[in-house]
């Protein structure tokens, strides 16, 4: 049922179960201090990167056009009543690499004989999906070498199917597309996509050509970040059905106010491009570490309700916390964000205060050019370092009626050189289709500003206390 955590016999989630029935990777919080990052390649099919993130909502028109306005994208595709779709609404929009998609259900009520979905849709799943969560994150498009092959993997080994893999074709070009789809966490899901299409989004989805093209300099999904209830056994999970392995973690010592916490891990694929934060969090990554997902719990036994758990309460389970979107030039992007920001675009958390601002260069040193230091403050901007690089980043505020999903505007200044190609493991080749390739970078350099989350968490627990929410 949408929106219930499933439970096993035993009492526990589903995550839990499935990550005891299959072992256990032995996961432990230790803190950002004495954590050792390391990278043991341990994907268990070949993940290249983020292919999109699809948003369930109840106006797929108006929400798609406030987020295309709010963050500088262009309508590129769309499946609704004027293509012969009767069961539901989708717009997909797009800025350099990176792809959003917001889909809608029409009426239930209409007579639907003629209607032609371009994929299959229960609108009854859809509706209870809004009547739980409101505008959310319904899946994560990632890039495969072959989606049948890493469904069969991924359930084999503990993941949670929830569409078995299908085939779509082009009519116009004969390409073809496979995608499947496998529980992350609630009821959002990873969608494997493989194949040979090179249209904006998946076959049966109207290429829209005439689109006036808008762009703020956003340029891919950086990382996606999770809440849940338990954090160990969602890492678990990640690990077993997936073979994400852990690139980073934060405790409440790490990041916590005076009035509440988080436990974070950060869990990554083999090339560690996809990212979920956790509060306690955990980092999880890919073998590329282009794929990074944060996964975050609440903590407890604090003066106040974490944000965390007001997060579970408020989205009514597990979800989709916030995604991070990267830029090349932050400063251009936030000054087309902001100039926007009151007319219908999104609204951004309160900017740090003027001892922040102060102390900056004796953290950051030569890091940052005087100029840059400028417009850091101007623009209301946070920053952080790692041993790897440089990261300026900024949130934005709750973007729907319930406080739950927000946006990460980032950009990493990496010290390290990118690799001369993608590494690959035995047997893995790069895919060969549009929109396929993979981003020569470091992943995660810069880190993910764990300096700033006391920060973060100030503005945000203020914001709830204006909402009356905790």
């Amino acid at each position: 049922m949408v929106g219930t955590e499933p439970v096993a016999a035993n009492g526990r989630s589903v995550a839990a179960a499935a990550a005891a029935d299959h072992g256990s990777k032995g996961f432990k919080l230790v803190g950002a201090s004495n954590f050792k990052r390391h990278n043991p390649r341990s994907d268990l099919f070949p993940m290249h990167k983020f292919d999109h993130v699809e948003f369930w909502c109840g106006d797929a028109t108006t929400t798609s056009g406030r987020f295309g306005f709010g963050l500088g994208m262009t309508l590129v595709a769309k499946s609704d009543q004027s293509t012969g779709n009767h069961h539901f609404a989708s717009y997909v929009m797009q800025s350099g690499d990176l792809v959003m998609a917001f889909t809608a259900p029409y009426s239930s009520k209409t007579d639907k004989s003629e209607s032609r979905p371009p994929v299959e849709y229960d609108q009854d799943e859809a509706y209870d999906f809004l009547k739980t969560h409101g505008l959310a994150v319904r899946a994560f498009g990632i890039l495969v070498d072959d989606a049948a092959e890493a469904y069969h993997m991924s359930t084999a080994n503990g993941g949670i199917g929830v569409r078995t893999p299908v085939t779509l074709t082009d009519e116009a070009t004969g390409q073809t597309c496979t995608y499947a789809e496998v529980k992350l966490y609630g009821d959002c899901v990873l969608r494997f996509v493989s194949g040979s299409y090179e249209g904006p989004f998946l076959p049966g989805w109207q290429a829209v050509e005439d689109a006036p093209h808008v762009s703020y300099g956003l340029e891919r999904l950086d990382h996606a970040v999770g809440n849940v209830p338990e954090l160990i056994p969602q890492v678990e999970y990640m690990a077993k059905a997936f073979g994400f392995h852990e690139f980073a973690e934060f405790t409440a010592d790490d990041v916590g106010t005076v009035d509440s916490g988080l436990n974070s891990m950060v869990m990554a694929n083999n090339n560690e491009i996809t990212l979920l934060c956790l509060m306690r969090t955990f980092v999880m990554a890919n073998n590329n570490e282009m794929i990074l997902l944060p996964v975050n719990e609440p903590t407890f036994g604090t003066k106040r309700k974490s944000q965390i758990q007001t997060y579970l309460e408020q989205n009514e389970g597990p979800g989709l916390q916030h995604v991070a979107l990267k830029t090349d030039d932050i400063f251009s992007t936030m000054r087309k964000m902001r100039a926007v920001s009151r007319l219908g675009g999104f609204d951004f958390v309160p900017a740090p205060s003027e001892q922040y601002y102060r102390e900056l260069p004796k953290k950051m040193g030569n890091l940052l050019t005087q100029q840059q230091y400028k417009e850091v403050e101007e623009l209301g901007l946070l920053v952080d370092k790692d041993d790897q690089g440089v990261l300026l980043q900024i949130f934005t505020k709750p973007v729907g009626d319930r406080p739950t999903v927000f946006f990460e505007i980032i950009e990493r200044l990496c010290t390290l050189p990118p690799p001369a190609e993608v590494p690959l493991g035995d047997g893995e080749e790069l895919p060969r289709s549009r929109r396929k390739r993979v981003p020569t970078e470091v992943g995660g350099c810069g880190g993910f500003g764990k300096g700033n989350f006391g920060e973060l968490f100030k503005s945000l627990e203020a914001y709830e206390t204006e909402l009356g929410i905790n």
